[in-house]
């Protein structure tokens, strides 16, 4: 059985990612820090958070001695951290610049690889805290790693969905296609594995959207994978079958990590919280699943999913109201202006607008775990769907609000090519603003 036993909320943006040494757990986020806790009690440590970065923080890694925390934002570099007093030991750039997506220390703790948007891998020595010897894939931006367990080799993943293998001279061992549609995160059991020829083995399914995560627990027994439909499921490994279904998170998980050596599962979300979930070990778990609501679609919800709906949605004062008129899923997502006016009696013209918006964003988060929304229509920045997109000076589309953040933290470079912006005049792109509206109207005719 998985009990949540704890949730970190410290953090003001979206969670990105968290790993655990044999005593602490790391997590970072969009909001420029990482965050050390203790895992006696789950107390930040006197010195967290750590600043550093001038933007997201991307990726966070332990050294396996768990002496040394690494991180890696979108400026452009890598730190290297001391975890016994949370000293900056040295910050590394990247030579191209581009934003860095991931960082690995290897087994032995000899090298540190980061991977960036431009598709370059650098593999740093430690001792020296100097470049070593660095790559790039053939194509596409790398944003995932892994080290083999005798740290031999490493294999790097790409958002063109090739898997490529390097040994710790940095010579490609060997490249296959393992995605369609890109990877977004790549784990190798620390059992032995023998050679680099990477054979197909199975498909693991249960997510009903795309998957953001994984991770195999420290004795290979389980992986864990987290994803846009905002649940994280448990495998067990050698039959692929699903041990527990974990629904807690209200927004897409984007990390998610076992401890090394307590049976601890750490998940990270766009929700901006980690949860802390523990294992009994000593009960069988196959099947078990916790909170598995988000499997329902809203249209089968039930008057009682609704009020739970409106709890989480910070909307308690209407359970009572909506509940009095029957509201299930079906009527929730047909009620208008009117309805809420006429037939609610919701006479607050800011009470009716919050409840409409809270639906609205409903029907696109079902729209986005239902479709696959073609890429020209998410941000780059925010990788969810536009809603006012505009057009900056480097000609690349992104959301108005993310792209005004980006601006506001003094960063006159371009998120995509990290080329110095020549203007930060945003204009509104109408054209794609109403492309989009008419594909939300099709999938909407569609469903």
């Amino acid at each position: 059985m998985a009990t949540l036993i704890h949730t970190l909320a410290d953090h003001s943006d979206d969670v990105n990612y968290c790993a655990f040494s044999s005593s602490c757990l790391a997590t970072c986020s969009l909001d420029k820090t990482i965050r050390v806790y203790s895992l006696n009690n789950f107390t930040e440590l006197p010195y967290s958070p750590l600043k550093g970065h001038t933007y997201a923080v991307h990726c966070c890694c332990f050294s396996p001695s768990g002496h040394v925390l690494a991180s890696c934002s979108t400026d452009g570099t890598t730190m290297v951290w001391d975890t016994r007093n949370g000293r900056m030991l040295a910050v590394l750039e990247q030579p191209s610049g581009s934003p860095v997506r991931v960082c690995r220390f290897s087994p032995e703790s000899t090298y540190l690889v980061s991977g960036a948007a431009d598709g370059s891998v650098v593999l740093w020595n430690m001792q020296s805290l100097k470049l070593y010897r660095s790559g790039n894939v053939k194509d596409g931006s790398l944003v995932a790693c892994a080290f083999s367990p005798n740290g031999n080799f490493f294999v790097t993943g790409s958002s063109c969905g090739d898997l490529t293998f390097w040994d710790d001279k940095m010579r490609c061992l060997y490249n296959e296609k393992a995605h369609d549609l890109g990877v977004t995160c790549c784990d190798i059991s620390l059992q032995p594995i023998s050679g680099v020829e990477l054979k197909y083995k199975c498909t693991l399914n249960g997510h009903s959207a795309p998957v953001l995560a994984c991770a195999f627990s420290y004795d290979g027994q389980m992986l864990v994978s987290g994803s846009v439909d905002k649940c994280v499921i448990i495998y067990e490994t050698s039959t692929g079958n699903t041990l527990h279904t974990l629904s807690q998170h209200t927004r897409y998980v984007t990390t998610c990590a076992f401890a090394p050596y307590s049976p601890l599962l750490a998940t990270g979300s766009m929700d901006k919280t980690v949860n802390i979930w523990q294992f009994d070990l000593k009960q069988p778990c196959a099947g078990n699943t916790v909170e598995n609501e988000s499997k329902v679609t809203v249209e089968d919800w039930s008057e009682d999913d609704v009020s739970a709906w409106l709890c989480a949605q910070d909307l308690a004062d209407f359970v009572g109201l909506f509940k009095m008129n029957n509201i299930d899923g079906k009527e929730l997502l047909n009620l208008t202006k009117e309805s809420l006016t006429n037939e609610l009696k919701i006479e607050s013209l800011g009470l009716r607008s919050k409840v409409l918006q809270k639906i609205e964003e409903l029907r696109m988060t079902m729209i986005s775990v239902s479709v696959t929304i073609p890429d020209e229509f998410l941000c780059p920045i925010t990788r969810e769907l536009m809603k006012d997109p505009v057009i900056a000076a480097d000609g690349y589309s992104y959301e108005k609000e993310a792209m005004e953040n980006w601006i506001s933290t003094r960063r006159r470079s371009s998120p995509m090519t990290n080329l110095p912006l020549p203007s930060l005049m945003l204009t509104p792109n109408r054209t794609l603003k109403m492309a989009i509206s008419r594909w939300l109207e099709t999938q909407q005719k569609d469903s």
